[in-house]
């Protein structure tokens, strides 16, 4: 630790009377590759940057017109160096983890990909702020340091004759069409395994898998992980209906819409959401009603009723439909994370979950129990925590009662509340203390 603070000590004096502008991004990566390469060892990139690397070196880049036609090369890389460049890296077991502290456009799609075929982190702090920001970095950058981890991945899924893997969602890297390759991989990333049954399978036997998956651990220990299932298998439809999940349609939807993006523009991927779904309550509609519905009347199994939900929170999600003042980079990065994210995180996402705080007391620091995401949920006299994984908001009913503003805001009345106070609420035994220890 010692020479790793006289290094960074160093950096600011060393370069002090530099008058270079442009940055380079690409043989920085490289000369860590190479530095991997010579120990003959796999490891992880730590990367902290700020701008567009635009010196004229290899993984040059330029800023790119948002208002192109062709919506979907703006999720795509500039060029093929920084592919190239991300296959050596996973071929070697270097894992690159990024950071981004951008304050304009810095082509994440370009620079991100890195992180998202060696199954590396991105982070992303735009416009990033010492006091509103330096708290999460600190955070995140001690986690990422501490999670266990295993290099130089591989994982195969095999499968009985009459079913085979049709496609692999997820941040990882395609060997060949029948092993996926990482240069690490922790409790983070969640892969969407994807089959297809092309022959005839028996209710009696069922479906058998198994997952395979070979790692080395930060010791250099070699481990193989296997996981086994079962299947049941039905002639009846009803019967897949009524074991499928809304939530874990959901993450396959979000990762297999977010990779079309690549392709096709966003609007025709929305259209391809509606479409699936339609088909879904109309194959459900026909086969599986046990009385003839009305016309217009909406038939779902139990668990698939909030499904038309979040596919339409997906729809309108950033990348899908952005609103005003959403860039690219902030559109590349919110679909790079949800290609790594499992089914509880995709869920909260696309659905957040909404929190009344108004009935804690000094009994009770527990998470209270969620209600359903609606305005007609929200009581103009509560107070309401909002979350998607990413974000926090705090919602204050216009009648709340002055008491409570007072004691968490110290301010005398809702109109005077300061919307930016939340991050300085400090932790005393109060209402305060009970919302800094939800």
């Amino acid at each position: 630790s010692v020479l790793i603070n006289s290094l960074l000590d160093k950096i600011p004096l060393l370069f002090a009377d530099s008058l270079e502008g442009d940055v380079l991004f690409g043989p920085v990566v490289q000369a860590g590759l190479e530095a991997l390469q010579t120990a003959g060892c796999w490891g992880k990139l730590f990367l902290f940057h700020t701008s567009l690397p635009t010196i004229r070196a290899p993984g040059e880049l330029r800023k790119r017109n948002d208002n192109t036609n062709k919506e979907q090369t703006l999720f795509q890389p500039q060029s093929s160096y920084y592919q190239t460049l991300a296959e050596q890296c996973v071929q070697q077991g270097c894992c690159v983890d990024l950071f981004l502290f951008p304050t304009q456009y810095v082509d994440v799609a370009s620079l991100g990909l890195l992180t998202l075929r060696t199954g590396g982190d991105l982070y992303y702090y735009s416009n990033f702020r010492v006091d509103r920001d330096a708290e999460q970095f600190q955070f995140d950058f001690q986690r990422d340091v501490q999670k266990v981890i295993g290099f130089n991945v591989k994982m195969k899924v095999h499968t009985r004759k009459g079913i085979r893997v049709a496609n692999y969602l997820g941040s990882l890297h395609m060997e060949n069409r029948s092993e996926v390759k990482l240069a690490a991989i922790d409790s983070d990333k969640a892969v969407v395994v994807e089959f297809k049954h092309d022959g005839k399978l028996s209710q009696e036997v069922g479906v058998h898998i198994q997952f395979e998956l070979l790692y080395h651990t930060v010791s250099g220990h070699r481990r193989l992980r296997i996981h086994n299932a079962s299947l049941n298998c039905s002639s009846q439809l009803i019967e897949t209906f009524r074991s499928s999940q809304a939530e874990t349609l959901l993450n396959y939807f979000a990762k297999t819409a977010y990779r079309a993006v690549l392709d096709q523009g966003t609007k025709r991927v929305q259209d391809q959401l509606v479409t699936h779904l339609t088909r879904m309550l109309a194959s459900y509609r026909k086969h599986c009603a046990h009385s003839a519905p009305t016309r217009g009347q909406l038939v779902m199994p139990q668990f698939l009723k909030v499904l038309p939900l979040y596919l339409n929170c997906l729809r309108k999600s950033k990348v899908l439909l952005p609103g005003p003042g959403v860039s690219i980079d902030d559109r590349a990065y919110l679909r790079q994370l949800v290609m790594s994210m499992g089914i509880a995180e995709t869920n909260v996402l696309f659905y957040p979950r909404l929190l009344p705080i108004h009935g804690l007391n000094e009994n009770q620091v527990t998470v209270p129990r969620e209600v359903r995401c609606t305005a007609r949920t929200l009581s103009p006299e509560g107070f309401y925590l909002l979350e998607d994984g990413l974000n926090l908001f705090l919602w204050i009913g216009m009648l709340a009662p002055a008491e409570w503003i007072q004691n968490v805001f110290g301010a005398p009345s809702f109109n005077a509340v300061d919307c930016g106070a939340v991050s300085r609420l400090r932790a005393r035994r109060d209402s305060r203390y009970f919302i800094v220890k939800l």
